[in-house]
């Protein structure tokens, strides 16, 4: 055989290998380089330390951990090899301690009640002085299991019965219920109406439910709740959160942002267009801001440009209700004057300490107002999404209505 003969066959070899990579569809398009960014790893390091319960439907996933509100801890789209959406703190976790005031676990979808602060709140005692030293995350939110009601591949059912006394010295007795859902491009497209074909995605619902389970009816005098959704992801240099608002008189709609939670936010880092608000995420400077209710259109976004990820948040808005609960940490002169959908940024503070990094998402309900017997509803989807840019531009110009060019470019 001669040497021209050899060259023609090593040539059809590597050509038939190229093609055979071609139409190996099971393999994810984006991966994370970073073994510790990948959500197989994530998954099996949780599993070292608690039970996780995984919902998969072929690449996209997530892992919730019943001991933790049956919280989603991460997701992916990629298989075990995609990148892990959530923010973990694999310190504290493999530390296995028990902090004092909080146990941040991280997260990208846990559930919280408000309010935080004022003479309604559930995290200080009657009587004390509104500091950290005397801030309590409530154990039932922090480290007390919720009991697994149902299971599924694709779903999870979760439940828990509270009593505690509020700031005001108010009783309450409640259950707390939460199902997830993780959805297909089909229930996507039919619930939010996004079009995701050619994209990698993962999207779950999730179903946020608070019972009044106690004698008496919950008034705005002695102190009502709310549901408080955080997400917690991964920041990055290029990280942009891109929120739209409803357009109006201030002085009838309120500012169209609030970021007054940790101090004037520079305009390197917030800039408000008169129908978006754009925050830098990056985990590097600590501020948060947040919607009133009646600027708030139910969606808020981030763009990953380094890792080409859009993440997505739906909450429903009920039309025309403003009673949310305020979390400021005072005695309000207005308790049901706060934010519904908030957005913050971690980053070091004073002494140079820092618990992320990472970035938030949040929303809330309305106040609850709940006789013996009624429940609020509090339903909330996630949805992360990667891909060919153009094609991923399509689903951001739909669900935020504004660009990966302009959200990207925010702060050029």
């Amino acid at each position: 055989m001669n040497r021209t003969t050899l060259i023609i066959i090593a040539l059809v070899i590597i050509s038939g290998c190229k093609g055979r990579e071609k139409k190996d569809n099971n393999k994810p398009e984006t991966m994370a380089e970073d073994t510790t960014a990948q959500y197989g790893y994530n998954r099996d390091f949780l599993k070292e330390y608690v039970s996780v319960i995984e919902l998969r439907n072929g690449n996209s996933a997530l892992s919730l951990v019943p001991r933790w509100q049956g919280r989603v801890m991460t997701s992916t789209a990629g298989g075990d090899e995609g990148f892990s959406f959530g923010w973990i703190n694999h310190k504290l976790i493999a530390s296995q301690e028990k902090l004092k005031h909080m146990n941040a676990f991280g997260g990208e979808e846990r559930l919280w009640l408000g309010p935080e602060g004022g003479q309604f709140s559930i995290y200080f005692k009657k009587g004390d002085s509104f500091i950290y030293d005397n801030w309590q995350v409530p154990a039932w939110l922090d480290t007390e299991p919720f009991e697994v009601l149902n299971q599924t591949d694709t779903s999870a059912l979760f439940g828990l019965d509270v009593e505690t006394v509020n700031y005001s010295g108010t009783p309450l007795k409640f259950r707390l219920e939460r199902e997830v859902f993780l959805l297909d491009d089909l229930s996507i497209g039919r619930d939010l109406g996004l079009e995701l074909s050619g994209l990698q995605s993962v999207g779950y619902r999730s179903v946020n439910k608070l019972v009044n389970k106690g004698e008496n009816e919950w008034k705005k005098e002695t102190g009502l709740l709310s549901v408080w959704m955080l997400g917690m992801f991964n920041p990055s240099p290029s990280v942009v959160v891109a929120i739209p608002y409803n357009a109006g008189d201030e002085k009838v709609m309120g500012p169209p942002v609030n970021d007054k939670y940790f101090g004037e936010i520079a305009t390197d880092r917030l800039k408000v267009t008169d129908s978006h608000i754009f925050f830098r995420c990056d985990g590097k400077s600590r501020g948060k801001i947040g919607l009133p209710p009646l600027r708030n259109k139910g969606v808020a976004g981030s763009f990953d440009a380094a890792n080409n990820i859009l993440t997505l948040l739906f909450c429903p808005v009920p039309r025309g209700v403003t009673d949310y609960v305020n979390s400021a940490w005072e005695l309000q002169e207005k308790p049901y004057s706060g934010d519904a959908l908030n957005s913050y940024n971690d980053g070091p503070l004073a002494d140079g300490s820092q618990m992320g990094p990472f970035y938030e998402i949040e929303t809330s309900s309305p106040a609850a107002a709940l006789k013996p017997g009624e429940e609020l509803v509090h339903t909330q989807y996630t949805l992360h999404i990667t891909g060919e840019r153009i094609l991923l531009n399509q689903v951001s110009l739909k669900a935020l209505g504004v660009g990966l060019d302009d959200i990207e470019g925010a702060f050029r």
